[in-house]
């Protein structure tokens, strides 16, 4: 963790597995970068539409959009023209969210995204319970209500992620060589992909946990995946016996494919 940080700044999740590890919560500065770069893309989307619509019923003349307006009881306009515009505005949220796992593309280029408290991708149902919370977020203007409970809550988040119980992080940098040997391993190993992400973790983060936790991290990670150290009492450094070990299983995982 960042020196002087207020534990607010970060999320705590732990694996079932025991390894734990902190995301960064995105601040008003880095959901405000978001929201206006979506606001913008989605305004142009809408308006995009608009003009397209109106071009495809022949609008474009103001005395055909005058006697339009006249006839009100006519729907064709409405559905063609306001409704899809309306959808592209107000759907704009939820459903890329959806698609994009908990991202935009005003969150992709901000660097965030949407995790639950468990630090998983969000489902759905909690993507749409959050966007419908939007509409108090933003009272009485321009996103009141969302700011002040932004400021003033625990991990900075507004009204429609405390009802959703989801968070608004950081991305996660992952250095080339770390994705290289992320693509090794889902290549090469009998590892199922959480066993890969776990075994990654360890030993990148080996360095700066404490001696007995990665101790015990090790011996439960090699317990896990059906390779437990035995004589225990024997070893003369278990510490680095233990990171000898997951290494050479890492190597040979990458070398051969099995151990």
């Amino acid at each position: 963790m960042a020196k002087n940080s207020s534990d607010n700044d970060y999320l705590a999740v732990q694996t079932l597995e025991g390894l734990d590890y902190q995301l960064e919560i995105a601040g008003l500065g880095a959901r405000s970068h978001a929201f206006i770069i979506d606001w913008h893309i989605r305004l142009l989307l809408a308006l995009l539409w608009l003009i397209v619509g109106t071009g495809l019923l022949g609008l474009f003349a103001i005395e055909n959009l005058r006697e339009w307006w006249r006839q009100i009881s006519h729907t064709l306009p409405l559905i063609i023209v306001f409704l899809p515009t309306a959808a592209i505005y107000f759907l704009y949220h939820p459903v890329l969210e959806i698609i994009m796992a908990g991202r935009t593309p005003g969150k992709r280029m901000a660097g965030v995204r949407l995790v639950t408290l468990q630090g998983h991708t969000p489902r759905a149902g909690e993507i749409l319970l959050r966007n419908v919370f939007r509409l108090i977020d933003s009272l009485p203007s321009c996103y009141v209500v969302g700011i002040v409970t932004v400021a003033l809550t625990h991990h900075h988040v507004r009204i429609g992620d405390l009802a959703a119980g989801l968070v608004l992080v950081y991305e996660t940098n992952v250095s080339a060589n770390t994705l290289n040997q992320v693509t090794q391993l889902a290549i090469h190993s009998e590892l199922t992909p959480e066993q890969q992400g776990l075994l990654l973790d360890l030993l990148n983060r080996w360095p700066e946990l404490n001696k007995n936790v990665r101790i015990d991290l090790a011996q439960k990670f090699l317990a896990h995946i059906g390779r437990p150290v035995t004589n225990l009492d024997k070893v003369e450094n278990l510490d680095r016996a233990l990171h000898i070990k997951l290494q050479r299983f890492f190597n040979r995982v990458n070398a051969y494919g099995n151990t």
